[in-house]
């Protein structure tokens, strides 16, 4: 049975979707200010996995992913290069489809933006103020946590120093790993020179990107879904905010899982602007590395770990995966005629049973890719070592085996 790592309970959890045969998940999009970095594709590759293995044990899955394309960053970004904040958006989402789809990972065709979700954000706005969650303050309207029974238990928060005088903080986001002890803005009424803004029930102005998600998955996927994702980030601030705005209007646990992935770094140091070494898929794709090359080695690493980038062990991965595809095509490329007598072929059927076994085995373990690409290529070499060439009966059923396996990962054919 598949078990995940649920970042609410601290352990592997057996995974039970809340209707049976359908799971429902939502995982954060790019924020659309700026064209999404490797690091952010090793969260979305993840997330991939995950999807496509849900589908591999027979899931329907739907899941929501989402663009941010009104926060502050976004309105910062449009004043500083002197472009409009919807033609940033629909430059950085280009860059995003076409750089998922070298990278083989599978979008829903219809991806939600905060700039179209924001007669539900109003509408989330217009319950939290009416249960005197939310208040007015200065043309704004800001969540109080102190409301909400449990805020912060995603990240265990301590609320014993909560600061006794109100305490407000306007921006959509904070830089770092740190906690505003104190009321979290959810709407930006309008002031003059806002370069987007909307007129509705509650005035002119624009939501905030703690509402933005909620108002996106609710709309989408309703109050309650199995599964919510992202980066390890998000465990500061922006889950519990999600949690505590959805769950305030519902009375209803949101999510059943919370599943969060660790960072990539670059040469043992964080990617950022000022050091100059955030890299994009193309920076790597055009040193002669194939697109299957940075998918492998984005996912062989187990998502919960963090990951250096390094020539040297991005060269190792290549090597690793070009063998196993060259092993593959030995392997289903060169056979021979069946035969009944033929006492090999009792020993490639358990062989091949096997190798469906090992992989699910450790993707059941918290979708670990890593060990699961390694106990396929083991059974491979045993294969290789003892049956080769296989019957045509026998390379049939390994090739559907591995074809199967590859809707998961990707790679290998």
């Amino acid at each position: 049975m598949l078990q995940l790592y649920n970042t609410m309970s601290r352990g592997k959890e057996v995974f039970h979707p809340l209707k049976k045969g359908e799971v429902k998940i939502f995982t954060c999009g790019p924020s659309t200010y700026r064209r999404p970095h490797i690091g952010n594709y090793r969260t979305f590759l993840y997330e991939d996995i995950l999807v496509r293995y849900l589908e591999y044990l027979g899931y329907d899955v739907r899941r929501v992913i989402n663009f941010t394309d009104i926060e502050d960053k976004m309105l910062e970004e449009a004043v500083e290069v002197g472009r409009k904040p919807e033609d940033i958006a629909a430059e950085v989402a280009d860059f995003f489809h076409a750089e998922a789809d070298l990278l083989a990972i599978k979008l829903p065709l219809n991806i939600p933006r905060a700039s179209t979700s924001i007669s539900q954000a109003v509408h989330l706005i217009q319950k939290l103020l009416k249960k005197g969650i939310a208040h007015w303050h200065e043309g704004n309207v800001f969540f109080d946590p102190l409301k909400f029974e449990g805020f912060g238990k995603l990240f265990r928060l301590d609320m014993s120093s909560w600061p006794k005088k109100k305490v407000r903080f306007k921006k959509d986001t904070y830089n770092g790993r740190r906690w505003n002890r104190g009321d979290f803005i959810l709407w930006h009424g309008y002031t003059n020179g806002d370069l987007s803004y909307w007129d509705t029930e509650i005035g002119r102005g624009r939501p905030s990107w703690n509402i933005q998600d909620p108002a996106m998955v609710t709309e989408n996927l309703g109050y309650q879904i199995d599964i919510n994702c992202g980066g390890i980030d998000n465990i500061y601030r922006h889950h519990d905010y999600n949690i505590a705005v959805i769950e305030s209007i519902s009375g209803k646990e949101y999510a059943n899982f919370y599943l969060h992935g660790e960072h990539l770094i670059v040469d043992g140091k964080t990617m950022s602007k000022s050091r100059g070494n955030i890299l994009y898929p193309g920076d790597v794709l055009g040193r002669n590395f194939k697109l299957y090359h940075l998918r492998f080695f984005l996912i062989y690493s187990h998502y919960r770990r963090r990951l250096n980038l390094t020539d040297e062990k991005l060269q190792r991965a290549v090597e690793y995966v070009d063998s196993a595809r060259d092993l593959i095509q030995r392997l289903l490329g060169q056979t021979r005629e069946n035969s009944a007598a033929d006492v090999r072929q009792q020993d490639a059927d358990r062989i091949i049973t096997a190798i469906r076994q090992e992989f699910e085995k450790h993707m059941n373990d918290d979708l670990s890719v890593g060990r699961a690409v390694d106990g396929v290529y083991k059974k491979l070499r045993t294969l290789n070592d003892r049956c080769f060439p296989l019957q045509q009966e026998a390379a049939q059923r390994l090739g559907g085996e591995l074809s199967r396996i590859d809707t998961v990962l990707q790679v290998w054919l």
